[in-house]
């Protein structure tokens, strides 16, 4: 999400944008998620022209979504036949690429049958396009039921699930974490660091302009503040006394919790990347995830990305 052709607000240029994915290659990532209307389609163009120069395509895994407005008009959005079959040939034509290896929904399309869209995305994967699908942010009974209807009619399952998942939001424990490790569905959450704020002390001022302009977080994260604090300081004890960044310690905790495949972590700083990947082998001791979880308290549900 944080790149594209045009630097706009907190978005990078292109520019700009090609060392993070090229440093992203040299440390071992290899699995890069994207979406069509991440910039208007701008950062599938990014992420395709840039794979294309520093990778061979076998090595990588490309993941995409559809769900959000593209282009004006009814057509241009959610999960219609006509809206996949128009929106997978746009990203594979922007990405460069004859097939994604992860195709997902974006959220959940009151206005469409799910058995329609299920059935399109069967198709998609049948005529080459999509190695594998997956879903985001669901009400955990829509997604059982999804799995219910492709096994029902032999369509193709879905294989991952992107919940919003954090220290500060742990919400999806209650149903949907369980429903995937009972379902063996790959969990790949995103907002892994709740938007920069798990990244920094409470009261700190972001460093990145991105969470300067980011709207989004005031509406998932404002309602629980004095909560959250002190999660966060909770954090900032057991990384001092780990003589490490935060988000190491944040992301450390996540990928601990079962049935976490792969946080989505998106860098604006290579500081970003090196933490992601060092955070893989950082052990936490019983008592500093005790300390980590104490102070949670439950938080609305919210589905906003």
């Amino acid at each position: 999400m944080s790149y594209g052709v045009e630097q706009r607000a907190w978005r990078l240029s292109e520019a700009d944008s090609w060392p993070f994915i090229r440093h992203a290659l040299d440390l071992g990532i290899n699995f890069f998620d994207t979406a069509d209307m991440y910039g208007g389609g701008e950062s599938e163009q990014v992420l395709g022209r840039a794979l294309a120069e520093f990778s061979q395509r076998d090595d990588i895994v490309i993941a995409t979504k559809i769900f959000y407005p593209t282009r004006p008009g009814p057509n241009g959005r959610g999960l219609s036949r006509k809206a996949i079959f128009a929106g997978i040939d746009g990203s594979l034509r922007r990405l460069r690429t004859d097939y994604v290896d992860l195709y997902q929904i974006h959220r959940w399309d009151d206005h469409t049958p799910i058995e329609e869209t299920l059935e399109a995305l069967h198709d998609i994967v049948k005529a080459g396009k999509a190695r594998y699908i997956g879903a985001s942010s669901m009400f955990a009974w829509q997604f059982c039921k999804a799995l219910y209807l492709a096994d029902q009619h032999g369509w193709t399952r879905f294989i991952s699930m992107q919940p919003h998942y954090n220290l500060i939001n742990r919400e999806e424990e209650r149903e949907m974490l369980p429903l995937c490790q009972a379902e063996r569905i790959g969990i790949l959450p995103w907002s892994p660091l709740a938007r920069g704020r798990l990244a920094r002390q409470w009261m700190a001022a972001s460093t990145t302009d991105r969470v300067r302009h980011d709207k989004t977080a005031a509406r998932l994260y404002t309602a629980t503040e004095e909560a959250d604090e002190r999660v966060v300081n909770a954090l900032t004890e057991v990384a001092e006394a780990k003589n490490l960044p935060r988000a190491q310690v944040a992301l450390a905790w996540l990928m601990r919790q079962p049935g976490v495949t792969a946080p989505i972590v998106g860098a604006t700083k290579l500081s970003h990347l090196d933490d992601a990947v060092a955070a893989m082998s950082l052990k936490l001791e019983p008592q500093e995830v005790e300390l980590l979880q104490r102070y949670y308290v439950p938080h609305a549900m919210s589905f906003a990305e």
